[in-house]
């Protein structure tokens, strides 16, 4: 394991009101990536980050799901900032991805589960290099997301947000879209070019048997999980950067969630886009206890492992 010395602790600790736990002590870490440059119509994800930490406060350590307190039987360690374009903002997709590459690799070679939190999507690009590097298995991104993110450039950057999970791709890895129903043609065609495995939003709703396909269609034992919030109802999830009508209910995502943990193993995930509404909590408080589930969840795949 890397000295813990090597680190920096972030001056907020996802649930510090509850736990606080040393980088040596603690199985998860929270890496906060305030990272925003790209986004193209609500601004504010690089806040994200900070709104989330401090939602965290307020949740409840108990999971009544579980029967347990994850922050205690797991440990969380959140880390200083990584790309915070709040102090750099001429920060470019480049350097960006490499700082994430490299901040988040330490923490997947000690083999500790990453939650990363944005921040805009472009910086699941980094966040997958390092779980590509860290581990000589493949795996499968699966992507919840109202939109299809598979542009190769946007706005004059093959790293704006609409292009991660073409990069992804680029990467050699296998992905499966949840919860889409917003594409251009680019993307449409290549879809069918790649006859990647989408899960449109407006069949979901119609097919009450979509999370045991989608679980079926994923062809290897490996996952990792990005979540761009917008991939939610606005309904409940408004706080986000380019909301679109439908998309996954709480109680429906979190079933798919807790299958996936249950029969794959999951490297690692992130949550991105979360941009603050002024005047309410609701989507970053949401976006911290779907956090806190996922490591709930994660926790319990490595109980039950023989």
């Amino acid at each position: 394991m890397h000295s813990p010395n090597k680190f920096t602790s972030g001056p907020k600790q996802f649930l510090e009101s509850e736990a606080i736990t040393s980088y040596a002590d603690a199985a998860v870490v929270v890496v906060p990536i305030p990272y925003e440059a790209t986004t193209s119509y609500r601004k504010g994800c690089e806040h994200g980050p900070e709104a989330v930490l401090e939602a965290s406060d307020q949740l409840e350590a108990y999971d009544e799901e579980l029967g347990t307190s994850p922050c205690h039987d797991l440990g969380i360690y959140t880390c200083a900032p990584l790309a915070d374009s709040n102090k750099h903002p001429a920060l470019a997709g480049d350097a960006m991805v490499t700082e994430v590459c490299d901040g988040i690799g330490p923490f997947v070679e000690d083999g500790k589960f990453v939650v990363a939190i944005g921040g805009e999507h472009a910086i699941t690009t980094g966040v997958v290099r390092a779980m590509q590097r860290g581990t000589s298995e493949p795996f499968t991104v699966v992507q919840i997301d109202a939109h299809g993110d598979m542009r190769d450039e946007f706005e004059g950057s093959q790293h704006n947000h609409a292009c991660v999970m073409r990069r992804v791709l680029e990467l050699g890895l296998p992905t499966l879209p949840i919860a889409i129903r917003a594409i251009c043609q680019e993307e449409a065609d290549l879809i069918r070019e790649k006859n990647i495995p989408v899960f449109w939003a407006r069949e979901m709703a119609d097919n009450p048997d979509w999370i045991d396909q989608a679980i079926a269609s994923i062809t290897t034992e490996k996952v990792f999980l990005t979540i761009d919030m917008d991939g939610f109802d606005p309904g409940f999830m408004p706080g986000v950067g380019t909301p679109e009508p439908g998309g996954l209910g709480w109680y429906e995502g979190l079933k798919f969630f807790r299958r996936l943990f249950q029969t794959k193993q999951v490297i690692g995930c992130d949550l991105m886009e979360l941009a603050p509404v002024r005047g309410s909590v609701v989507s970053e408080f949401s976006t911290a206890k779907l956090a806190y589930k996922l490591m709930g969840y994660w926790g319990e795949s490595q109980r039950k492992k023989p």
